[in-house]
This record gives C-alpha cells, structure tokens and sequence, in this order.
C-alpha cells in the first residue's frame, strides 16, 4: 500500500506542476454546409481527441455556418458535426503541433437523413468490438448470432470472459468480475446472477463494456474488473421503436420476444421496452469420486452419479422511464424497471455406491423438483446540470432494488440392493424464500481546471438488507416432521459508504489520471436459534482505501501506450457467509462461511495499440486473501463451501485486432494467455498448483451488397485451473446469416450456435482423501430465427441548440481525459 501511496502522490504533484506549465496553442476553425453548398446554423460541432474519441470542447455554428475552436493545444484530434434530421459527419484527423497560429478544417457537408428511419439504421451500424484506452465496448446487435440468445451466452463469446459450469464470470483467466447494470451494481450472487443473466434476453442490451482496470469513480468490487451491461433506451426525437420476435430450437424450443419504444419532444422524453421469453432446456451431470484411505492412499470407495435436469423458465419483464429537459442544461429522469421470471426445475438422478473393486452395494434413485418464482423490481431518480460547455456538470442517483424469490423443493431418494429390490424411501421438502432489498445514492461532481485538466468527484452509499429461511420437512410415517438439522433463518445487513477524487491532466502526448476512492464497510449477520441450535452472529467494519493511476502516451499517430495501476476489492456474498447447509442433493450439500474475508487485488497493466488495428496487453496481478469454492468431505457427501485458500498470482499477455480483410470482410481477432499461481492451505492440506490457460476468440463479419451480412465465430480454451478444479479444454463454434427486408426496416436472422456441440465442461478435483471427475453439458446447440422490425418517423430539421446546450450524443460520449 505504501508504494501505491507514494506512487499517487508522485504524480498528483506531478499534475500540480504540470498545471502551471505553458504550452503552444492554435484555434481550429471551419464552416459546415448543406447538400446544397448553404450554410448551417446552430449545428453541434464537437472537437475530440483522437485517441479515445472524448470531448475537447463543443460549441455552434453562427448564421454563416462558421464554428472557431480557440487555445487548442498540441495533439491529435477529429472534427465531428452533428444535427438532428443529419447523419453525423467526422473530419479527417488533425495535427495540431503549436506552430500555426490557426488551422482550417476543409468544409464539412451534412448530408439528410432519409425519412424513413430504415436508411438510418443502415448508416449507423456500429462494429462489434471498439477498443477504447480504458475498456473494451461490445455492440450486441453488430453479431448475427446474439440473435435469440440470452445476456449469459453474449458473454460467453465475449473477448476475455470465461463462464463456468455454474455460470460464474471470468475475465482474463480471473473469477471476481463485478457485473454492473446501466452503471449500477447488481449485488447479487454469482447463482442469482447467472440465472438473471439467463432470463435477460440479448435483445434488450446495446452495450457490453469490459474494464479490466477501471478508475477510482467506480466501485473498487471486483478484482478481475467490471462488466457493464447498458440496456436500450432510444434518445432519437420524434416516435420511433422496434419490436423483435425469436424462435429457437435445440433439443426443446424456446422464443424470445421483445418491443423497446421512445417518445421525445423538446421538454420530454419517454421509453419503455419489455419482453416475454421462454426457456426450455436441459443439463447432463456426470460425477465420478474415489475415496481413499488417509493413510494407505488406497482406495476404498467408488461413488458414480448421473443426473439429467430439466428447466423451463418463463421470464417477462418490463420498463419505462421518462426524463425531463428542466432547461437546456439541467435533466430530470426516472426510470422504472420489473422483472418475473416463474421456473419449473426437475432432476433425476442414479447414484451407484460401490466397493474398491467395483462391486455394487447400493444404488439410489433420486427424484428432485424445483418450483420457483423470482421478482426483480428497481427503480431510479436521476438528475444531471451541465454548468457549462466545458465538461462542468453535477449529477446524482438514488436507486432502490427489490428481489424476491419464492422457492420450493421436493426429494425423493430410493434406496436399491444390487438387484434393484427397494430397501428404503426417503422422501423429503423444503422452502427457500429469499428476500433482499437494496438501497443506494450518489453523486457526482466533474470540473475542468484549465483546458487540459479535470477533476471529478463523488460520494456514494448503499444498504443491503437480506433475508434467507430454509425450512425442511422429512416424510416419516406419512407425516411432515421439521428437519432443524436442515432449517435455519439467517439475516444479514451491510452499509458501504465511498468517496474519491479523480484528476486527469493532458500534456501533448502524454495523459495523466490519477484516483484515489475510500470505501467503508460495516455488516453484520445473525443465523436464528431452533431446538437442536443455539442463534448465533458475527459483524466486522473496516475500510480500505484504493488508488489507480493512469498513464497514457501517444508516440505518434499509429503508436499508443497506456500504462495503469490499480487495487481492488472483493467482498463475500451475503449466503456465503451463512454458516449453514443448504441440500442440493443426498450426496452434495453448500455451506456458508461466517469467516470469509474480503480478498485484495493489486493489477497493473500496460497495452500498446498500433495503428486503432493491434492491441496487445501485458497484465499482472496479486491476490490476497484469495476465496475460491472448496471442496470438503463428510462420508459419501461432498460440502461445497467458500474458503480463504491462501494467494494467487497471475500473469498474462492478450492481444487483439480488427483486421479489414477484404471491403467486405473484417476478422476480429483475440487471444489471451495467462498463468495462474495458487498457494495456501485448506483443511490442513497446503496448495501449491500453477498451470497455463490460453484462449481464443475469432470473429468474422461480412457485408454483402443488398442488405445481406453474415458472421462465422468461435472460440476455445484450454486446460486451465480454477482454484481446486482442473478444467479441461472446450470451445464452440457459430454462424449466422442477417438481411435487410421492407426497405431496410426488418432485419431477419438465422444462425446457430455451437455447431458442433463442444461446449461441455469437463474436469478434475483432488481433495483431502477424496478424487472426483466431473462432464456436465447442456443444450448449448441451438439453431434461431429472428425478425426486427424498426418502426416510427424522427423529428426533421436542424438543431436550435446555442452554444453551452449538451447535444444529444453528449450523453454517450465520455467528456476529458481517461473516463
């Protein structure tokens, strides 16, 4: 910590100095046309960096057309020009050095938009991949096969992310990504993310950001980085929507459907978007275990299970949101959001129980059922002033997020002799709901000081609050009798308070940002008492401060460096922390640990990008703390629990490229190795494992004539470890072809993902006397068809906004330095 201490403060005073440094500056002036060769007036004309597309300055066109860009300093940057009723238009790149007093950018023509909204959908196709200097932006709707798909499978194919079996996130080889929705966290755990992420369809979302190391304005969670996934909400003027219908079809079909609408006018804008989708799936688990006696190390027991489980989820969902335009400078939103998603689960499973030398001695036949219901409500109140036109603006959230989970299950267990004479039923229910309520606020302050300069500022809390009750109920002489051993209730409450400052500097080619954020923690969690156990509780408060520095350096136009230094946070989910058992099946169970420390992760990174084409990144980081799920045995029943295992060490080199084979083609390359390093020790046994993972990532799109474009993707991943678990390789592959219909205003698509059915997970576990082999797969091929249809007719005509009005695009545009 000291180091990252001293390093913050070497470059805040570094910034300092460099503030009051004196450097060359020009004025970058034009004028803006129409098709017809006449000037535009009160058109939005932005100035930005090249490197990374963020705002200079912005200002208006006069009566004559004309816009001046004064004390502009050295560096590179680009002209864009937008206009409501106009496709937006870039100027070719500028070479600003100091030594003319004034540049003249050629005349910029604004060419009309078509009034059908079919020909804008057309001109503003957006890449699937955009490498910015501190994240990586996946456009969903870019990728053919994300059609029918689910926001989980999205980022499965996503450069760099790794899903597990059980649906938990890797980024870079490293689990502890923290998901974000629209900029806000989810505060779930990773089972309730994964099935959230299931039942939020791919249609619904227009970005997915990756930020290996993110600044200090975003939460310190997760140790591997944050996954952003932005919603749709449409900003054009006038009406406009789309509607989407999607029909799957793997081993069981499944349909996805969805509308997203908007209304704006001058003083209002209004959207909702919803959908109804139906998942119908399957998973195959296969489990192999050998115990072995502690000390001879010979075998004792052999342990053999199969279990096919059958999903069906329904899922709707719905949301709304308005923002008031108070003035040209100040806005007003609400957002609304509710989501249910009803599911059915079934299992059934054969459990063979046998000697050293295979020989049955008993067979269990289990029959398991699911019914759940999960709720999702959130809502939000923002609101945002732009001070003025140069990056000064003060905005503030309060968010408030419900989930409510009603779960009831139901086991059958029957116990067989070697010749499948019935010895015994066990039969055995239970219900789990689940309540968590989620409370938040924040605010944001960003101010300019000097034209090259900017600090930001903010503070944040949230509480969360939960409540878990497990009641189980063994059938004995045909009465419901209360299982304490299995039931239990356990509350649990956490407050995080955050404050940082962030301060960027660009001094011609060289970009400074340096932050520093403090987060507080205070939480505390009680299991309640029954007849068989004594209540019981724990609490802890501590706080952490986090710094991050940024280094960016433009040696020229083709050559960029960025340097970045970081440390993270990863705290424990709330269940993780109850010390009970929860029963998953006869022979598997999770626990919970009240002891469960928070791990700490320093990352530092440096990327060279040649040319806006290659991007090849160096990464290290240091774990401490590190908590992984564990394995521990109790008789034939394997406990499933997170444990402080010790530390990991992890290095690693990505490179990626967008390579414009041919006009028509473009190939969107990724790779990324890295070796993990894990040691510590576990139940009295020490851990000393490392092992390499290299994975790839190829993407193919291509643009025919006549609104036809297709894609041919895929990727694979070798043998690599994830705490105690030795993963085997596994890959897919996916095609898919897209054609523009109704003169450009349908889009039909067809495509099929994992082809050739190799997205299985397989693996190894070797824990205390116990080994265990594991296959599971599931109903990952699956061939869909889509339709999009956009409908609705844009407001014409140019823009009235004055200079110091925020444009529209504003709004996805990062203002300054590194944001």
């Amino acid at each position: 910590m000291k180091k990252f201490l001293t390093l913050l403060t070497l470059a805040l005073t570094t910034l300092s100095f460099l503030s009051q440094a004196q450097s060359k500056s020009a004025s970058v002036q034009g004028i803006v046309l129409d098709q017809k060769q006449q000037p535009l007036e009160a058109v939005t004309v932005s100035l930005l960096h090249a490197k990374d597309s963020s705002v200079a300055k912005i200002l208006s066109t006069d009566k004559t057309g004309k816009f001046n860009f004064e004390t502009i300093g050295s560096g590179q940057y680009l002209i864009m020009v937008s206009a409501v009723g106009h496709q937006k238009t870039f100027s070719a790149p500028l070479q600003i050095n100091g030594e003319a007093a004034a540049v003249t950018v050629p005349s910029i023509q604004l060419v009309a938009e078509s009034k059908e909204l079919g020909a804008v959908t057309v001109t503003a196709r957006k890449p699937f991949i955009e490498q910015k200097i501190d994240k990586m932006v996946i456009n969903v709707d870019a990728a053919v096969t994300n059609a029918g798909s689910t926001a989980l499978e999205v980022l499965e194919k996503a450069p760099g992310i790794s899903v597990d079996k059980d649906g938990n996130i890797s980024l870079k080889g490293k689990q502890g990504v923290m998901v974000m929705m629209d900029g806000r966290p989810t505060y779930l755990s990773a089972e309730q993310l994964a099935s959230l992420l299931k039942s939020m369809p791919a249609s619904s979302i227009e970005q997915i950001e990756i930020m290996t190391n993110p600044s200090a304005k975003y939460d310190a969670a997760g140790n591997s980085g944050i996954v952003n996934i932005k919603t749709k909400k449409e900003k054009k003027k006038g009406f406009n929507g789309s509607v989407t219908a999607n029909y799957s079809q793997g081993k069981y079909w499944r349909t996805n459907n969805s509308f997203n609408t908007n209304y704006r006018n001058g003083k209002f804008n209004l959207f909702a978007n919803g959908g109804y989708s139906k998942w119908n799936s399957f998973q195959v688990l296969d489990i192999k275990r050998k115990y072995k006696d502690p000390n001879s190390k010979e075998v004792t027991d052999i342990f053999e299970q199969s279990t096919f489980m059958r999903n069906n989820n329904d899922n709707y969902n719905l949301k709304i949101g308005a923002d008031f335009f108070v003035t040209k400078k100040t806005t007003l939103g609400i957002v609304l959001n509710g989501n249910i998603s009803p599911e059915d689960w079934t299992a059934n499973g054969i459990s063979y129980l046998m000697d050293s030398q295979r020989g049955v001695d008993s067979i269990i036949n289990a029959d398991n059922h699911i019914k759940d219901l999960w709720k999702n409500g959130t809502a939000n109140l923002n609101f945002r002033h732009q001070f003025d036109s140069t990056g000064k603006e003060l905005t503030a959230d309060l968010d408030y997020v419900t989930y409510r989970s009603n779960n009831k299950q139901n086991f059958l267990n029957s116990t067989y002799d070697p010749d499948w004479n019935l010895k015994y039923n066990e039969s055995m229910k239970g219900g789990l709901p689940v309540n968590v309520d989620i409370y938040s606020a924040k605010v944001d302050y960003a101010q300019p000081l000097s034209k090259d300069m900017k600090l930001e500022t903010g503070l944040k809390t949230s509480f969360v609050t939960t409540d878990n009750i497990a009641s189980y109920s063994n059938l004995v002489d045909e009465n419901w009798e209360t299982d304490f051993n299995k039931s239990n209730r356990f509350q649990y409450k956490e407050n995080i308070m955050a404050g940082y400052i962030n301060i960027n500097r660009q001094i011609k080619k060289w970009g400074i940002q340096t932050g520093l954020r403090y987060e507080h923690t205070n939480y505390e969690g009680k299991q309640f008492d029954n007849p068989t156990k004594q209540d019981s509780s724990f609490s802890r408060k501590y706080g952490s401060l986090f710094p991050t520095v940024f280094i960016s350096y433009a040696a020229n136009a083709k050559n960029q460096f960025s340097l970045s230094v970081g440390r993270r946070i990863d705290r424990p989910a709330y269940q993780n922390l109850n010390p009970f058992l929860f029963f998953i099946d006869k022979f598997t169970y999770e626990a919970g640990n009240p002891y469960l420390q928070p791990q700490f992760t320093r990352n530092v990174e440096l990327t060279h990008t040649f040319n806006s084409i290659l991007t090849t990144t160096v990464n290290y980081s240091n774990t401490k703390n590190l908590f992984s799920e564990t394995f521990d045995q109790d008789g034939y029943a394997t406990i499933v629990r997170q444990g402080n295992i010790g530390k990991r060490q992890n290095a690693g080199i990505s490179i990626s490229a967008q390579v414009p084979v041919q006009k028509w083609w473009t190939a969107i390359l990724y790779s990324n190795y890295n070796y993990s390093k894990f040691e510590g020790e576990l139940y009295g046994e020490s851990i000393n494992v490392e092992a390499g993972n290299l994975m790839i990532n190829i993407n193919n799109q291509f643009k025919f004539n006549k609104g036809w474009s297709a894609e041919l993707s895929g990727w694979y991943r070798t043998k690599g470890i994830e705490g105690q678990i030795m993963i085997n390789p596994m890959g897919a592959a996916s095609a898919g072809v897209s054609k523009q219909v109704i003169k450009s205003k349908g889009t039909v698509k067809l495509n099929v993902r994992d082809m050739f059915y190799t997205q299985v997970a397989q693996g190894d576990i070797k824990f205390q006397s116990t080994e265990a082999w594991f296959r599971n797969s599931r109903d990952s091929r699956v061939v869909n068809l889509s339709f999009v249809y956009r409908f609705g007719k844009p407001i014409q005509g140019p823009s009235k906004r004055k200079t110091g009005g925020a444009s529209d695009e504003l709004n996805r545009v990062k203002m300054g330095g590194n944001n």
